[in-house]
């Protein structure tokens, strides 16, 4: 009698257990709290805005708390360096972009951690090509017509940049080379003196993102001549390509995308590249991006990691050759 008593409470302990165990969260379900995710640029850049756009919906379909930190400094390595240190755990994650994932090692002979293994690639968000544009004043309203002003005053147009080494540095420097033209390159501390000062007429030409630059070239405070990936952006759709304005097969953009501390579970890296997908397929969102001059553009996290490291070698002979450098 007093055995079977015995059995009774202790399967009875057992189901009250049980019934515990599938009331509360399993710590192995994934994310049971805030997630962080660091942008290491300031706030209101084309970075910054996917990566709220991203966060808020992310929020939505874990229901819970996903806050962007913005974490400035050292183009993108003093934010880059802070994730790399965190606990691989997907609770801190990295919105990057070109210049921080694919330019930067070539760029940076000492970074505060090695680029090829302090990440694991999650998915890439959007792509954003660049415009090619020039101040209203300058006399070319074409691609074509641009490269003909310049070969005849070589080392006289002048081209801004948001500064040394970054994307758009990178841009004119390769439609310099696959032009067969020589210009003046004026580097400046950030996106807006730059745009300001082609404004303004200082500077003749500059490349800038479709995010950055739809606004001014909307209002005509700026000229856009072509943009430079290989398809037309939905956003400017009046604006050719400069493959096919003058330079076939020229093509290059800046993207964002997400990543993780080297070492977080394949499991939590799949299903957060997996939720991303399911966030950039949504209209609402597609809408925004696109109207904004971004493309959605998922990867699965190999796909990524083969872009991120094809964009390296690529940046990387451009940097060589024209000599960049930054100390």
């Amino acid at each position: 009698m007093f055995k079977m008593i015995g059995i009774i409470i202790a399967l009875s302990a057992a189901v009250v257990c049980s019934s515990a165990s599938m009331a509360q969260p399993s710590s192995e379900v994934y994310p049971n709290r805030s997630v962080t995710v660091v942008v290491p640029f300031p706030p209101g850049g084309g970075t910054d805005a996917g990566a709220r756009l991203i966060a808020q919906k992310l929020s939505t379909k874990w229901g819970q708390s996903v806050i962007v930190e913005n974490k400035a400094g050292a183009s993108g390595m003093l934010g880059s360096e802070y994730v790399s240190r965190a606990k691989p755990d997907g609770y801190t994650l990295l919105i990057g972009n070109v210049g921080t994932l694919s330019i930067n090692p070539s760029l940076y002979k000492k970074m505060p951690y090695d680029s090829e293994k302090a990440f694991s690639p999650i998915s890439m968000i959007a792509e954003l090509p660049y415009v090619l544009l020039v101040t209203p004043a300058f006399p070319a309203t074409s691609t074509k017509e641009l490269i003909a002003i310049a070969k005849s005053k070589p080392g006289k147009v002048s081209y801004a940049s948001s500064g040394s080494g970054g994307g758009p540095h990178i841009a004119a420097e390769m439609f310099e080379r696959a032009a067969g033209i020589e210009l003046l390159h004026v580097p400046y501390k950030g996106g807006g003196p730059a745009a300001a000062d082609v404004m303004a007429g200082h500077v003749d030409m500059y490349f800038a993102t479709v995010l950055e630059s739809i606004g001014s070239v909307k209002t005509g405070k700026l000229r856009g001549l072509a943009v430079s990936s290989l398809t037309k952006s939905p956003a400017l759709p009046e604006l050719p390509t400069i493959a096919e304005a003058a330079l076939p097969g020229f093509d290059t953009s800046s993207w964002i995308g997400m990543v993780a501390p080297a070492g977080t579970p394949n499991a939590i890296v799949d299903q957060i590249s997996n939720d991303i997908r399911g966030v950039l397929n949504d209209p609402e969102v597609k809408k925004t991006l696109i109207g904004q001059g971004a493309t959605p553009l998922a990867m699965t996290p190999s796909v990524f990691k083969a872009r991120i490291e094809s964009d390296r070698q690529r940046y990387a002979k451009v940097i060589k050759d024209a000599n960049i450098q930054i100390e």
